[in-house]
Parts: structure tokens; C-alpha cells; sequence
């Protein structure tokens, strides 16, 4: 194993033509907990195709069902790192929302490797992939933060700070969000196959009891927490979205989003009612002026 940041940084990921359809949406909307109560208006504009609109954090998914590679080669290969997918850890998300999302669209994203941070014990690989809709325009961008365990110590740049700390007084306001039991099992529908989160035995194996919820689906209860209660369920609003995640949640636990507005973000942070624990921290919701 080894890591080579001057070969590794701005490395192609390669290209990918992609694209989603009215039933995508709405699924991956009932994987982050869309639904309920199932004849509310604020959630039938989730959960049906009239007047339907779009979480931001679909995009972490968008194309995952139907999604083609042009060219790069499949699979997770970063140029000048090499390593197990036993060692990949899912560190941070970030996305940015450049035009408003449409509830079909065909896309064509292209990839790269935006940075690579020696963080001692691992190598933090930053990923960035840009979307253009058939227009040519810049649509969404997404930029995942990937720690390779084992891989640090190769002498590059540490980083910049975790930033998005939340003010020292209470949350503004604070949302509970029920999981279903199944809940993990609904959302892998939507393209991530991990068997971590459906087989028991799998899970075991990782040191789990139980399959787990995946990061991903808690990072989009949280997004639809603060669109539902702060933005007035209007997700247009939604620039960027940065978040860490700190802790594990399990299918059928409440959540709490904990929120603070200041200025032009909403800072929050998530953790599990039941066992107090933080899943998601060092997030903000950047506003759209």
C-alpha cells in the first residue's frame, strides 16, 4: 500500500452519463423518511408525482440505478493510492446545488481528486464530481471526503480544520425524525448495495449487532429536517450542504436534529435520541441569497 499525492492530486475519476426519472426521486425520498403522515400536503410534494419536488441531498444518489461509465474504469481507483476497500472510511459529504433540480433529467459527470491530506494514521482523499445537465449547464457538484485507514504518515499537508462548529447557546430549534425498521432496506433501493446494512451476518463481521442505517440516508433525514421545519419546505433554497459523519444510527431509532441559524447557513448537528450518541456533526446548510 502506498500513497503518491503528486500523482493522486487532480487525477481523472473518469466520466459517467447518468440520469433519474420521476420514481427515483420518490424513492429515494421514502428512503429518507418522506411519507408521513402519508396524505399531508408538505409530504405528498415528496411522495407523489404532482406538484413533486427535490430533496438537495438527492444527489448523492442521482444516477445510482442507471448510472454508465464512459470512461475511467468501474469501481472506487484513485491514480497514485493504492488500497482495500477494507480500509475506506466515509469521513464527510459535501454538495453544492448550482440550478434547481428537476424531477428527470440525463446527466454526464465528470471526476477528479480535488485533494489528498496526510492525517497520520490514514490518507484523507477528497473526491469532487461535477454534473452538467443536456443543456451543458453545471447542475450539482458533490465532494466526498474518504479516509483510507492505515495510509497516513507520507508526509503531506494536514489539512484545513474541521470547521461548522455550532455557537456556544442552545439549538434554535430541534426535530425528531422516526426511522422505520426497514428503513435501510428502503433506502439501499436507491443504489448503495452495502450488505452492512441488510445482512445480520455481514454485520456481525463488521462489529455490529444489526445492519446499520447508512450515512448517507441520515444525512438526507437531517437535509429534509431543515427544509421541512426551517426553510418552509421549500428546497430551492438549499446552496450547499456539509456535513461530517461522527457516529452510526440504526434502522428504527428516532433521531434529533439539533439547528442553529446564523446569517446566511443553518449550522446542526444530528444524534440519536435513544442512546445519545452523535451521528451526524460539523454540518451547515448554506442558503441561497
Amino acid at each position: 500500500m502506498s500513497v503518491d499525492r503528486e500523482k493522486a492530486l487532480g487525477a481523472s475519476l473518469g466520466e459517467r452519463e447518468s440520469g433519474w426519472e420521476v420514481d427515483d426521486v420518490i424513492l429515494y425520498h421514502l428512503g429518507v423518511g418522506a411519507g408521513v403522515p402519508p396524505t399531508d400536503p408538505g409530504e405528498l410534494e415528496y411522495t407523489y408525482e404532482k406538484n413533486l419536488k427535490v430533496l438537495p441531498s438527492f444527489v448523492v444518489v442521482a444516477g445510482g440505478r442507471r448510472r454508465a461509465v464512459v470512461s475511467g474504469g468501474g469501481g472506487l481507483k484513485i491514480p497514485g493510492i493504492e488500497f482495500s476497500m477494507t480500509q475506506l472510511l466515509h469521513g464527510e459529504q459535501d454538495i453544492e446545488i448550482h440550478k434547481t433540480l428537476p424531477t428527470s433529467a440525463k446527466t454526464q459527470s465528470r471526476g477528479r481528486v480535488a485533494d489528498v491530506f496526510d492525517k497520520g494514521k490514514a490518507a484523507l482523499v477528497i473526491t469532487e464530481y461535477e454534473s452538467l445537465d443536456e443543456a451543458g449547464d453545471l447542475l450539482f457538484t458533490t465532494r466526498s471526503s474518504l479516509f483510507i485507514r492505515g495510509e497516513g504518515g507520507f508526509g503531506g499537508p494536514s489539512g484545513p480544520k474541521v470547521g461548522n462548529t455550532p455557537p456556544e447557546r442552545d439549538p434554535d430549534g430541534v426535530v425528531e425524525s422516526a426511522t422505520l425498521p426497514q428503513q435501510a432496506l428502503l433506502y439501499r433501493l436507491s443504489g448503495d448495495k452495502n450488505p452492512l446494512h441488510a445482512d445480520p451476518d455481514f454485520a456481525k463481521m463488521a462489529g455490529f449487532d444489526q445492519p446499520i442505517i447508512h450515512g448517507l440516508c441520515s444525512y438526507g433525514i437531517a437535509c429534509k429536517a431543515i427544509v421541512d421545519h426551517v426553510l418552509g419546505g421549500d428546497p430551492t433554497r438549499v446552496a450547499r450542504y456539509q456535513a461530517r459523519f461522527a457516529g452510526i444510527g440504526f434502522p428504527g431509532e428516532t433521531y434529533l436534529t439539533s439547528y442553529w441559524e446564523e446569517g446566511d447557513k443553518v449550522l446542526l448537528r444530528m444524534d440519536s435520541k435513544v442512546r445519545s450518541a452523535p451521528i451526524i456533526t460539523n454540518a451547515a446548510i448554506t442558503l441561497r441569497g
